[in-house]
């Protein structure tokens, strides 16, 4: 079963400085309800320490919700804020959901991890590089204004200041 990179690429968000997918996203990729995936976290609560799954708050669920489509409060709504899992949380999933379905999304939910890693690896390396050419090219440019000034100096020489011009253009 084949699950598009870009869709689950939608499905990460980034919360407290972290990359995490929802339950409810996670939960429908696994094909399973959300309320029965969590029973399932919850039941091997102790392979989830807060580093691989935390619940968000009640605001920043809210910032969430303004970024994504989500239920509507009320009825049909959750009753409490939901869980995110880290890179590290979803690898864990796959110790905790045995069928091939999940170990299919556990695959496919890495690989996308690892390329948005390589995708930030290679933004840092080009934004390194285009700093260092901006340095150089400030350092290159001091050069060529310090070059241009000694041919000024050279073309234009500057007398002291109680010294006059001998000559017939004495102004």
């Amino acid at each position: 079963m084949q699950f598009p990179v870009d869709q689950i690429q939608s499905m990460i968000y980034e919360v407290r400085g972290q990359r995490v997918m929802l339950d409810s996203d996670l939960a429908k990729l696994y094909g399973v309800e959300t309320k029965v995936f969590n029973q399932t976290v919850k039941r091997n609560s102790r392979r989830f320490p807060e580093d691989f799954m935390f619940q968000l708050t009640k605001e920043e669920y809210e910032v969430l919700r303004s970024q994504i489509v989500t239920s509507k409060k009320g009825k049909g709504g959750r009753r409490y804020q939901p869980l995110v899992f880290t890179e590290n949380g979803v690898a864990m999933l796959s110790g905790v959901l045995n069928s091939t379905r999940a170990i299919d999304v556990n695959i496919a939910i890495m690989r996308t991890f690892t390329k948005l890693r390589s995708f930030l690896a290679m933004e840092n390396s080009v934004e390194g590089r285009v700093d260092k050419l901006e340095q150089g090219t400030h350092k290159l440019f001091k050069i060529v204004f310090e070059r241009l000034d000694d041919i000024d100096d050279k073309i234009n020489p500057k007398l002291p200041p109680n010294r006059r011009k001998i000559g017939l253009n004495n102004d």
